[in-house]
């Protein structure tokens, strides 16, 4: 029966707390006359998404990170699972919202983007950064809930990237993506070609990375199982679940966007940036806007994500917060700033552009994916090079 036992009455208690907060801040939402519904909702699919994210740790680099040291693929097979439900998930969806793929016409607010080098270096710098900073920007939302230190360091590093992003997209729109294709797979191999080609494709990879693949070495269980880490086809079923009814109800899992708009905002009331940002507003993604209202659709999903984390973390032990090193400071900070820049000239990051990209039929998300991991195949070389931990 003690494997059975619950965590400790004040871990549950406090883990109840916040979960009756954050549920009650999506109640008072509801009460706003304009979009308050959706702000509510918003609010809810936040909190089940950071809980997602803590207990399974659903983190890009650290998944990855597991391949490259250990051949350790469950993770990045995670990864795939979600990517595999969102992608016949959305398909059918997009049948509601658009039935027939007819060219010219895209499904509404899907992460559907431009193919061109900035993308490609905005994934590489995204990459990189993740690795310098040991987390991609929506694993570092979570690990706020787990009491890391070092990632409000990251996330400010972030908000310089992006203000360095909007400064520097004016050229790069008109150098590289004015012109650019935007590719939406169903307009080339309709809804049915478009899930059994990317299924296909994560059959491969997927197949590829089990060959790989080499059991570790089993680590001592935790006394209880709800102090255990779920599995991370769990984790990858949920997410994808989860990102579908997002779509469906809300529009697509996204995490940049308020981080984004905070920073347009800052940098445009300090006249950093110039009057007219070409075309930005025009592309769908984790869009930014200047900031009119307190609260925003992905205002209140990132602030819920963080309280989910929160909750399950007590729930689970995992609370744990402790003071950074100086150069833990400096990497996450160096990190944010990549990731900051790569997140706002691609439009997106690892869960826009990459998950709700792919799982739309983007080919703009795989892409962002090579490059991504190409980028982060380089960061972890250079951790390794260093004797970074």
């Amino acid at each position: 029966m003690a494997a059975l036992a619950l965590p400790p009455a004040r871990r549950l208690a406090i883990s109840a707390i916040v979960v009756a907060a954050a549920v009650l801040f999506s109640h008072h939402l509801g009460g706003i006359a304009e979009g308050g519904r959706e702000l509510a909702l918003s609010a809810l699919f936040g909190l089940a998404f950071g809980a997602i994210l803590q207990r399974s740790r659903f983190c890009f680099f650290c998944v990855s990170r597991d391949f490259l040291e250990q051949r350790d693929a469950r993770g990045l097979l995670g990864i795939i699972a979600a990517l595999a439900i969102g992608i016949v998930g959305y398909h059918l969806v997009f049948g509601a919202f658009l039935p027939v793929p007819a060219p010219g016409r895209l499904p509404p607010q899907a992460h559907i983007g431009p193919l061109s080098w900035v993308l490609a270096a905005g994934a590489f710098s995204f990459g990189i950064g993740m690795a310098l900073s040991g987390s991609c920007i929506s694993a570092h939302l979570y690990r706020l809930g787990e009491g890391s230190t070092a990632s409000p360091f990251a996330l400010l590093g972030a908000l310089i990237g992006f203000s360095l992003g909007f400064a520097s997209w004016n050229y790069l729109y008109l150098s590289g993506i004015q012109e650019a294709p935007v590719v939406w797979l169903p307009h080339h191999f309709g809804y049915a070609g478009s899930v059994a080609l990317q299924l296909a494709g994560l059959a491969i990879i997927g197949l590829g990375l089990w060959r790989w693949h080499r059991q570790p070495d089993v680590a001592p269980l935790k006394a209880s199982p709800w102090e255990r880490r779920w599995p991370a086809h769990v984790g990858g079923l949920l997410v994808g679940f989860l990102g579908v009814l997002s779509y469906f109800r809300l529009g697509p899992l996204g995490v940049t966007a308020e981080l984004g708009s905070i920073a347009r905002t800052g940098a445009s009331t300090t006249g950093w940036l110039p009057d007219r940002l070409e075309g930005l507003d025009t592309f769908s993604g984790c869009a930014t806007v200047i900031k009119q209202t307190l609260w925003s659709d992905n205002g209140v999903f990132i602030l819920s994500l963080v309280l989910g984390s929160l909750a399950a973390a007590i729930f689970a032990g995992d609370f744990k917060p402790r003071l950074p090193r100086l150069p833990e400071i400096v990497r996450a900070l160096a990190g944010g700033v990549l990731m900051g820049w790569g997140a706002m000239v691609a439009l997106g990051c690892t869960v826009g552009t990459l998950l709700s990209g792919i799982m739309a039929g983007a080919a703009s998300g795989w892409v962002f994916g090579l490059f991504l991991f190409g980028g982060l195949w380089l960061g972890w070389r250079v951790r390794g090079r260093l004797g970074w931990v």
